[in-house]
């Protein structure tokens, strides 16, 4: 049976390894850590470009990825533009001036990869993406249910 424990420590481990390889990106760069992370969100997530987006997905405070947007603004790194159609939603883009620091970030990423997956063969890693995915689903499927059935409860009160 599968402990929780270690699978969550997995996680964990993975993206402390990631942020300690970031870390040297931002170093070189002089980007804070949350920096990186926003540049980094930004380059590999093209459909999701708003400071909800990465605060979410990366799990980082909305204050945190709010001054770093405002940094990565006023160092000509990034660009905010408004939606079309909802004019609340902002949405965040990378300027070309990010160019060397999204290869670094490639090149990190493919590094990162290498490691983590080293020793693993192709079938290998096609099975883990699809045990990842219904994980994924799965996962998803409970949280759905379970903000039902909450719901539920609460108007049964």
């Amino acid at each position: 049976m599968i402990c929780i424990t270690d699978f969550l420590a997995h996680i964990r481990l993975t993206m402390k390894l990631q942020e300690q390889m970031l870390k040297n990106i931002c170093e070189t760069w002089q980007l804070t850590i949350t920096e990186g992370k926003v540049i980094s969100f930004l380059y590999n997530n093209p459909g999701k470009d708003t400071a909800a987006d990465i605060t979410e997905l990366r799990m980082l405070s909305k204050g945190n990825v709010s001054q770093a947007v405002e940094s990565l603004i006023q160092k000509g790194l990034l660009k905010r533009t408004a939606d079309q159609t909802d004019r609340r939603k902002i949405h965040l883009s990378l300027l070309p001036q990010t160019a060397d620091i999204t290869a670094a970030i490639c090149s990190m990423q493919a590094n990162l990869y290498s490691q983590i997956f080293c020793g693993l063969s192709e079938e290998d890693l096609k099975f883990y993406e699809q045990i990842n995915q219904q994980i994924m689903e799965n996962t998803k499927k409970a949280i759905k249910e379970r903000t039902t059935e909450n719901e539920f409860t609460a108007k049964e009160r």
